[in-house]
């Protein structure tokens, strides 16, 4: 765990409003994932950095036992051409506490952190939290996956 400055950056992709209970995000997430590999969406997002996929959680209505927004994408240059079926969005960066976690993709390695962050005393702000989808995630058994939680 790290302590980071995260500078502001935009991102374009595919998104989900989604909860937690009853555990509907696992299923909603899932399926975006499907969505943003099977349907071409990585090629589709004008004004790529690059190709490295961000999971960003947003939009809360509260804290994450409440709904809140997934968006599946990657860093844009601009907003300024967002295609039909995606979104834009702007994340403000600032102070966040970094987990890096590696292993298999495919045995819950990301939601098990996630099941552990949630049990922490983080003094979470709850505006942008996101996973980091990089060139050491390709290979999903053995894949280095950052998690950065927005904090005060």
């Amino acid at each position: 765990m790290d302590n980071v400055n995260i500078e502001p950056f935009n991102v374009i992709g595919i998104s989900v409003r989604t909860t937690n209970e009853n555990n509907q995000a696992a299923k909603d997430i899932v399926d975006l994932w499907n969505k943003f590999m099977h349907d071409g969406v990585l090629e589709a997002i004008p004004n790529k950095i690059n190709n490295t996929v961000y999971s960003i959680y947003t939009d809360y209505e509260s804290d994450h036992t409440r709904p809140y927004t997934t968006i599946l994408g990657c860093k844009v240059e601009n907003l300024n051409s967002i295609p039909e079926g995606m979104v834009g969005k702007s994340v403000d960066g600032g102070n966040y506490v970094k987990f890096s976690i590696k292993g298999d993709l495919m045995k819950n390695l990301v939601i098990n952190k996630w099941l552990e962050i949630w049990k922490m005393d983080l003094d979470r702000l709850f505006t942008a939290d996101f996973e980091v989808f990089g060139e050491k995630a390709q290979n999903p058994t053995n894949a280095e996956v950052d998690i950065l939680i927005a904090v005060k």
